[in-house]
């Protein structure tokens, strides 16, 4: 397409001049031509003006913004600011589009005349028979009209109205409306009205059956009341356990902080018993209050309470919260973040006691960040604590009247300081010794009969390790997407030696002790903070990590090939009775684009056998189907202090297939092989809808009692509302058959 613009341009300068208007001195007009046989006919003494055969006409002015105008014929008045077009027009302005085959508008004052027109503004779009409105009040009135998401022009669904009122763009009002699906008249609206400028109001509902809880039906509805305040009506009945339900908000109050508060509440008909046979009562709740507020710059505060009726609330009637953090907490937290320090108070009690908790009533921490000592060569880093701490153990029938699990409390005072001297030798081999001391002060134990204590520790140690590449120019091979190859190997060494403490940790308050990790521990002070499990330690940890990056991609740049990273083992000179030496290996391989390789291992050196894998490979060639497969081992390790428990040998495996441009299937397993139990099975039938998306599922679990799990659940959502994020259902698979 050629445009004529400099034609247009000249003619409006000149009319501009002559006019000389002071309405007109901060309004600009723009017209292009929108084809070669575009024409324009225009009287400099009345500004009236017409263009014929594809007109834009474009306008800005300080008051009203920018607007901008496209029909087959169009006739402009300067002075008035009165346009009237016909033919295929499209008006926009303000971000909301409006078409249809006549428009009359004023691009002074908004006044707005249409008939048979579309407008929308994501979520919403809207047609009708007519409009008429005034853009200065921002009211429009739509005769003959519907509502929608689906921005086609024969929408599966709408909702129409004899008359819709348009309430200064920011929400509309529809009386006496009907909801159709295609062209089935299902729901009666008396009264109706939705916001434009934030997200709408809307149901959400899931269907569904659960043999330990019957049928289901959760819903809820979202509000957003204010700008800053959107809120969830959760209401739910299940037949075997009756109703439940609860308001949730999110808040910004400004300058006094933001949060959010969850509550529900249900009275259940038929609970069980719990994990440790404790009884579970009929009124069952948890209420979440998190705020945070920021009091200036790098200073902030945070406070989080959680309150359950019980252990078994979460998994039993919110599986995917309690799969992302089974053992909730409550704290307050203040924090100041320097230049070089940080300062932060945190007090966490134990609110629900069925929870193992770590108490700190309060504990202020101070830490100083990796600094150099003036003008010299080293560098200067510490950590300091002072709190009063409490060790709650779990209430349980089995274990009220253990010694072993009586709670206690005592003060604790740490502070630990190092100090570093980086040295770099020949220009590429980097070598850092350490050396620091620890001294932490206990107070007598409540609770238990441990005495003052004070113990102190004195540690040395270094790093060294040293980056090499290698790039190879003519290494190329079309299977494997491989155009040229660089090469990264980093050595490292890592060195630890922790003479035995003044006090052994044996007859310390145990707060921050050593847990048994699934990853090895770190060796060195502070990444190592089970503070009162420290111990005498002469280590030595090698590791060597290898990189394979290689050129893919139409844009050519350097992707991973390989990232392997492989502690060779941690030797331990004069070893005590509970360290063993590991090796571990941590993979990621890409041998194609579409292609991942994931693999986790750690082998104990000294008994020769496998500790744990985890190996997992993902195909995703297409957007027609992707496969995941996985195999996850762990060895029985029932002693203490290293026990990991009762072991496991999963296979699981995720497959996706879309069958055609609106059906979709997925598909998971778990299988354990120790006693060849099919531990959870998910098959779930996706469905487009154009403006919605459908999910019918299907679960079954063996419980290992004898009964199985069946689970079976539907979900309707509106693309324009989606019920999950971009993937969640499948990170969290739980939600597709609830909360």
């Amino acid at each position: 397409m050629r445009f004529v613009r400099w034609f247009f341009l000249v003619s409006l300068f000149l009319a501009n001049a002559l006019l000389n208007l002071s309405a007109q001195e901060s309004a600009e007009w723009e017209i292009e031509s929108a084809s070669e046989e575009s024409t324009l006919s225009y009287d400099p003494d009345s500004g009236v003006g017409t263009a014929e055969n594809g007109v834009i006409v474009k306008y800005k002015d300080a008051t009203h913004g920018e607007a901008s105008l496209y029909a087959d014929r169009v006739t402009f008045n300067q002075t008035s600011g009165q346009v009237t077009a016909e033919g295929s027009v499209t008006l926009q302005r303000d971000g909301q589009a409006w078409s249809g085959e006549r428009l009359e508008y004023n691009f002074r004052t908004g006044t707005m005349g249409a008939a048979d027109y579309r407008t929308g503004k994501p979520p919403f779009f809207a047609a009708g028979d007519s409009l008429l409105g005034s853009g200065e009040a921002g009211n429009y009135t739509a005769e003959g009209a519907y509502l929608t998401t689906d921005d086609v022009k024969n929408p599966n669904y709408r909702i129409r109205a004899k008359r819709i009122q348009i309430v200064s763009g920011k929400h509309f009002i529809a009386r006496n409306a009907v909801v159709y699906i295609g062209k089935i008249p299902v729901m009666y609206l008396p009264w109706l009205k939705a916001n434009l400028d934030r997200r709408g109001n809307r149901w959400s509902i899931t269907p569904g059956y659960r043999s330990l809880h019957g049928g289901y039906l959760l819903s809820t509805y979202y509000y957003q009341a204010l700008t800053n305040l959107n809120a969830r009506l959760n209401l739910d009945y299940r037949t075997q356990r009756g109703f439940g339900g609860g308001p949730d908000l999110q808040y910004d109050l400004g300058k006094f902080g933001s949060g959010e508060a969850q509550s529900y509440y249900m009275y259940d008909k038929t609970p069980e018993k719990d994990s440790d046979g404790n009884l579970i009562p009929n009124d069952r709740f948890r209420f979440r209050l998190s705020h945070r507020v920021p009091i200036r710059t790098n200073f902030t505060t945070k406070a989080v309470i959680e309150k359950l009726s019980d252990k078994r609330i979460q998994p039993d009637f919110f599986e995917s919260e309690h799969r992302r953090n089974p053992q909730p907490r409550s704290f307050l937290e203040i924090e100041q973040l320097g230049q070089n320090f940080s300062l932060s108070l945190l007090a966490q009690p134990r609110v629900n006691d069925f929870y193992e908790r770590i108490e700190r009533l309060p504990e202020i921490k101070l830490n100083v960040f990796r600094q150099q000592i003036g003008q010299l060569p080293l560098y200067y880093e510490s950590e300091s604590s002072a709190g009063y701490l409490g060790h709650r153990f779990t209430k349980t029938n089995r274990l009220a009247n253990h010694t072993a699990y009586k709670d206690f409390h005592a003060a604790r005072l740490d502070t630990w300081h190092q100090i570093v001297l980086p040295i770099t030798f020949f220009n590429w081999l980097n070598f850092v010794p350490r050396s620091g001391g620890r001294y932490t002060y206990y107070t007598a134990t409540h609770g238990d009969s441990l005495e003052e204590q004070r113990r102190g520790v004195f540690h040395i140690g270094m790093e060294a390790n040293f980056r090499a590449s290698r790039t190879y120019d003519a290494v190329t091979n079309r299977f494997w997407s491989i155009r040229e190859l660089r090469h990264i190997v980093q050595p490292s060494i890592n060195y630890a030696y922790i003479p035995e403490p003044s006090t052994l940790p044996q007859i310390l308050p145990q707060f921050d002790s050593e847990l048994p990790s699934l990853w090895q521990l770190p060796i060195q002070f502070p990444d190592y903070n089970s503070i009162d499990s420290i111990d005498a330690q002469n280590v030595l940890r090698l590791g060597l990590r290898n990189k394979l990056q290689t050129k893919r991609g139409s844009n050519n740049t350097a992707q991973p090939f390989l990232d392997w990273n492989l502690f060779v083992a941690d030797w331990h000179i004069n070893p005590r009775p509970v360290q063993t030496s590991d090796l571990s290996s941590d993979l990621d391989l890409y041998p194609r684009d579409w292609m991942s390789f994931h693999s986790f291992i750690r082998y104990s050196l000294d008994e020769e056998d496998l500790r744990l894998t985890n190996h997992q490979i993902t195909l995703l060639p297409n957007n027609v189907w992707s496969l995941t497969l996985g195999h996850f081992y762990l060895r029985n390790e029932p002693k203490y202090p290293v026990s990991w428990g009762e072991g496991n040998d999963v296979f699981y495996n995720t497959l996706y297939y879309r069958l055609n441009e609106n059906w979709g299937a997925r598909l998971s397993h778990q299988f354990e092989a120790r006693d060849g139990t099919l531990e959870e099975q998910s098959y779930t039938v996706y469905r487009d809808f154009r403006s919605w998306t459908g999910a019918f599922s299907f679960r079954v679990r063996d419980e290992r009692n004898g009964s199985q799990d069946y689970t079976l659940a539907a979900i309707l959502s509106l693309k324009a509302f989606p019920r999950f994020g971009l993937g969640e259902d499948t990170l969290h698979n739980s939600l597709l058959y609830g909360r």
